[in-house]
């Protein structure tokens, strides 16, 4: 019972939340782009600093291990970013302090944005790590650029890209990377191997229906009539397993290219932007090991979760389907094969699920044992009607 209540304490809270963009790794953080962006190099290379795209690049990562102040410059190269060894500051003059706050840049700038005044620092963090959507480095219209709407299913280069940095006021650094278009899958081809996929998990729950209507057309002797076979069970419990892994893997790869590392940054990360993928994930497993206990719930249990992880881990990822580049450090396709197993897996197990608790509804109570019934009367022993 403990195991079944852990199931669906998680799977009912999932259900009772919001799919929102809060479980992403930030405010508004792409589920996948057709834009691939990628840092090339430092020049001239420092020691001690690095810098990368991270969030499928959405966003920019620095890090300052120099020792120094290393500046970021804005878009009229003013003083953007300084990120000392104490921390990071903004120049709160900077209009790329408002505009690069979204991704769109959509921003009205306050009157104190002037680029030509002094620089006046607020400390952001305490850290020399600062991440930001940098204007430069992606897409920014939302029409593709002219020669990939004349070519969309060729990749290619959409431009190379420079952020300018200057260390201690003095040095002049360049972050260079590349912008690349890449095509996007067909939706259509994916969503219909998750269907067939998923059908085929829920036929196991007309495994019962099945065998019934087979012991009534043959004269051989067969399993009671309606009983389900015992493997089917533990079968849906594996494939759930398999789905509520998955679902814990995507995550933990969208965090890594959030561009955390280290177990417990990376453990910070899943319960601040990824809670409810990994929550619904960990209630399919929960729900798979109480189901191999073979209790009176076990298929209850089983659809429940096999609805939250579909819809929290899988549904809510998606735009793996139909985007070029996926937010997990690996391919493309591993991670959209990823997402259509925790969808397949989740919509089947809970299909299947459903269906034999429908068959159990429905299935006649077993038969009393016959037994002697003796005559009041006379005390002989008499057959019972029907015998």
């Amino acid at each position: 019972m403990r195991v079944l209540a852990f199931a669906l304490a998680l799977g009912g809270a999932a259900v009772m939340v919001s799919a929102s963009p809060a479980w992403a790794h930030g405010a508004d953080a792409p589920d996948g782009t057709d834009y691939r962006t990628v840092v090339t190099a430092v020049s001239p290379a420092a020691t001690g600093l690095r810098v990368r795209a991270v969030e499928a690049g959405a966003r920019l990562e620095l890090t300052n291990d120099t020792g120094t102040t290393v500046e970021v410059l804005g878009y009229q190269n003013e003083p953007y970013l300084e990120v000392r060894p104490d921390g990071v500051y903004e120049n709160v003059h900077s209009p790329a302090v408002y505009l690069n706050a979204t991704l769109t840049g959509e921003a009205t700038l306050p009157p104190m944005a002037d680029p030509t005044l002094p620089p006046t620092w607020r400390q952001a963090s305490t850290v020399p790590v600062v991440r930001w959507h940098d204007h430069r480095s992606h897409w920014m219209l939302s029409t593709p650029p002219p020669s990939v709407a004349a070519a969309p299913t060729r990749p290619q280069r959409v431009r190379d890209w420079v952020v300018p940095l200057r260390v201690d006021g003095v040095h002049t650094l360049e972050v260079r990377g590349t912008l690349d278009w890449v095509p996007p899958p067909s939706g259509a081809l994916w969503w219909t191997w998750v269907v067939v996929a998923a059908l085929a998990v829920a036929f196991l729950g007309l495994i019962g229906r099945l065998r019934r209507l087979a012991s009534s057309l043959t004269v051989r002797s067969a399993p009671l009539p309606g009983a389900p076979a015992r493997w089917v069970l533990p079968a849906l419990a594996s494939v759930a397993v398999v789905g509520g892994v998955a679902a814990v893997v995507y995550s933990v790869g969208r965090e890594v290219d959030a561009g955390n590392s280290g177990f417990g940054t990376v453990l910070g990360g899943l319960f601040a932007g990824q809670i409810w993928p990994v929550l619904t994930g960990l209630a399919a497993v929960a729900a798979a090991v109480f189901a191999l206990t073979r209790r009176p719930a076990a298929d209850f249990a089983l659809a429940l979760a096999g609805v939250c992880v579909a819809i929290f881990a899988g549904v809510s990822n998606a735009a793996a389907f139909t985007n070029g580049v996926v937010p997990v450090p690996w391919s493309g396709f591993f991670g959209r094969l990823l997402v259509a197993v925790v969808i397949a897996a989740g919509a089947g197990v809970a299909g299947a699920a459903a269906l034999r608790m429908r068959a159990s509804a429905e299935r006649p109570p077993l038969p009393a044992a016959r037994r002697p019934a003796h005559d009041e009367t006379s005390g002989s022993p008499a057959v019972e009607s029907g015998a």
